[in-house]
């Protein structure tokens, strides 16, 4: 450690040629800042509670396996947070065009998310890219 309590790393492992996966802790990801697989489910819950006690949107969960629609969606916010991507196949704005929204509806759940992101303080730049692969917004 340095004088000023940060980690005192050499400086090659600073270094852009030195590739971040044998150095993974010297930057940690929104998922790490979020608080990882449990912090994930959380908000994943958080998010589904606000939803199904939205009136306009909680028909579209009617017959939905809530659950396993959870499962789906904390494997897509992992990614999105840049957390490990496991076998996710599609697109993560495609986790809500499943269910029949409107662009306005799916913008609301997508506002729904970034405040819960928001509450459990994960930081604003974060939630803005966050929010932007869940709206179909994010750059390729």
């Amino acid at each position: 450690m340095s004088g000023s309590g940060a980690p005192a790393y050499p400086a090659v492992l600073a270094s852009p040629l030195v590739p971040r996966a044998l150095v993974p802790d010297l930057v940690p990801t929104a998922f790490d800042l979020l608080g990882g697989p449990p912090a994930v489910r959380d908000a994943v819950w958080r998010w589904l509670r606000l939803v199904e006690a939205d009136a306009a949107l909680a028909p579209y969960l009617v017959g939905v396996d809530v659950p396993r629609l959870a499962g789906h969606l904390a494997m897509l916010l992992t990614t999105a947070l840049g957390g490990p991507a496991g076998d996710i196949a599609r697109p993560v704005v495609d986790a809500w065009r499943g269910l029949g929204l409107t662009e306005a509806y799916h913008r609301r759940v997508v506002d729904y998310l970034t405040g819960v992101l928001w509450a459990m303080d994960l930081p604003a730049a974060d939630i803005a890219l966050v929010g932007q692969a869940f709206a179909g917004d994010a750059a390729p």
